[in-house]
Order: C-alpha cells, then structure tokens, then sequence
C-alpha cells in the first residue's frame, strides 16, 4: 500500500478515477477563537498491490497538538480488489467536511490509519491574523 496523496483542500472530487483537488492548504487564520472554517476536503490517492486485496478499514483522526479531537473520528470500511488486468488498484478517498470548528491556534494534524496502523498525517495550524487598525479617514497630526 502507498499514500501517493494525502492532502486538505478547499474542494475534491473524483471523476473516472482521476482525482481532482482545488487550493490544497496547510493554514487556517483568525482573529479570534472559535473558528468556524466552512467547508473543507481531506483528499486522499492510494495505491494497493494484489496481495492487499480484501476488506479494510480506513480511520481518520482530526486532532489539535493536545491530541483532543476537533471533529468526532470518522472510520470507513472498503474493500480492495485488483483488476485482472492490472498489478494494483489506484483508490481515491474524499471527505468533505462542514462547518469544522477550532478551539485553539497551533498545530493540529489529521492522522489516516488504515487497518489500525497509521500511514500518514497531514499538519494544519491555526494561526492567529494580525489585527488591522480602522482607517477613520480623518487626518491625524502627531
């Protein structure tokens, strides 16, 4: 098995096959905590070989650096079958979430294990965006 990606995006699809992602990011700004990022994607392409084939049981684990959850874990059976044809099954894996909400800046991470055993992790931070001053439009003298 290999993790050829393992990305979060704004938006991802899969459309025969072909996986199809749109602004990949590792950041998330706000001034002020909660916040409410409101809609994400966790794409994922894995490659499997003929001896991996049968059922499976793909975990992801969306965390902050204490390791609390930021969203409950989500976990999804499949299975893998090889084509006759072919050496290895490509398999493309896109969960869209809505609405996710972070409690604290600093590092988070979403881990993916598959089989119980952790394969990858994607970092993200929440950073805290500098305060802008308001323009008041009046001249101010010193």
């Amino acid at each position: 098995m290999d993790i050829q990606v393992a990305a979060l995006c704004d938006a991802a699809t899969d459309y025969k096959s072909k996986l199809n992602m749109l602004g990949t990011f590792n950041s998330v700004y706000t001034t002020e905590l909660p916040a409410n990022y409101p809609q994400c994607s966790i794409a994922l392409r894995i490659v499997f070989k003929r001896i991996e084939e049968g059922e499976h049981k793909l975990r992801i684990n969306f965390v902050d650096e204490d390791g609390k959850f930021v969203m409950p874990s989500i976990e999804l059976p499949f299975e893998v079958k090889v084509p006759n044809n072919d050496s290895y099954l490509y398999r493309n894996f896109i969960l869209n979430i809505q609405r996710l909400k972070f409690e604290n800046f600093g590092q988070h991470a979403i881990d993916i294990a598959i089989d119980g055993r952790q394969e990858a992790s994607i970092p993200l931070e929440v950073k805290r965006l500098p305060e802008q001053k308001k323009e008041t439009g009046k001249d101010e003298k010193a």
